[in-house]
């Protein structure tokens, strides 16, 4: 995989400045049952970078900070952890939402058949990755039957109540490119997916998240290996709107990698930018978190962030426009 850090470590982008602390990302692992083109983290299923039990503990720790209302799971599939469910289980005794960063897929896997009803029972938020409504562009993106394998989850959630009036249950599903361009308008491509979803297989679903792919990772690579990395950057470039600088989500979010270092957001993380002691510049571990005021150390930047700021913006939270 070739690697696009010397093409993004020099860097123009504004200064950004970090707010309290109110989400705590945590990546479990880079394990997965899919392999991705898209996928910022390069997961898959021979992947063995799993968080163990001593990080797990020290995240249960920073969760006890009033500041932070939701523990947001990735990975990998996180789910794939062998203590996701207790890191769930306790995280629900702190009274923070959770969410679960969900591929779909992996609720049909062998093993994970009660999976479904554990998330609904533990009132999980279900963000879901479904690049597009229509099935050819999901599995040239994901792999042959992935979207059929997701329309059969979503309707295995939608049967435990998951987006039904009254319920407090919700799924977000999340659009990527297929290609090096930018998302369209995240309003109206919801209404594309509810309307089509809805129509032909009767699902239901509450929001609809649209992120900008980054040029870093499985995705970066591909791009320099097809000639597209400059191009593909000078999009992101021109693109730029300052209006999304203060909704950056490097501003309240902490990034956690499976072995418990610390960094500003998922994707600095898969840079290997870390968040870094002022004073020894050593990277800054979880352990360390609760004796540090991380509001005096200015946020790492680079060229990738000029994708969060194209266009609507974009963030682990959809749009930013």
């Amino acid at each position: 995989m070739r690697d696009t850090w010397p093409l993004l470590k020099n860097t123009d982008f504004p200064p950004i400045m970090r707010n309290q602390i109110e989400i705590l990302q945590v990546n479990l692992g880079y394990l997965c049952n899919q392999t991705c083109l898209h996928c910022h983290v390069a997961a898959g299923p021979n992947r063995k970078e799993l968080m163990g039990r001593e990080n797990i503990d020290q995240l249960l720790k920073i969760l006890e900070r009033p500041s932070i209302h939701t523990l947001d799971l990735t990975g990998g599939a996180p789910e794939m952890n062998p203590m996701f469910r207790e890191l769930v289980l306790e995280a629900r005794k702190l009274d923070v939402t959770i969410i679960d960063r969900c591929n779909l897929t992996i609720l049909l896997e062998p093993g994970y058949e009660d999976l479904p009803r554990f998330l609904a029972d533990n009132e999980v938020q279900i963000v879901a990755s479904l690049p597009c409504y229509m099935e050819e562009n999901v599995d040239a993106q994901r792999g042959k039957g992935v979207y059929q394998k997701s329309i059969e989850a979503l309707k295995i959630l939608n049967s435990l109540g998951y987006s039904q009036e009254g319920s407090n249950l919700t799924i977000t599903l999340v659009y990527n490119p297929t290609g090096p361009f930018l998302p369209p308008p995240q309003e109206s491509l919801f209404n594309d997916y509810q309307h089509f979803l809805h129509d032909k297989y009767g699902i239901k679903f509450d929001a609809l998240f649209t992120i900008t792919n980054m040029p870093i990772a499985r995705f970066g690579s591909t791009l320099i290996s097809r000639n597209e990395f400059e191009t593909y950057m000078t999009l992101l470039k021109d693109s730029f709107s300052a209006g999304n600088l203060s909704g950056l989500m490097c501003k309240n979010q902490l990034s956690v990698d499976w072995q418990g270092f610390v960094y500003d957001c998922d994707f600095n993380q898969m840079l290997n930018m870390n968040i870094k002691n002022p004073e020894t510049r050593e990277p800054l571990h979880i352990s360390d978190v609760l004796e540090h005021d991380l509001l005096n150390i200015p946020v790492r930047i680079a060229d990738h962030c000029y994708g969060c700021t194209a266009g609507q913006g974009s963030s682990c939270g959809g749009a930013l426009a």
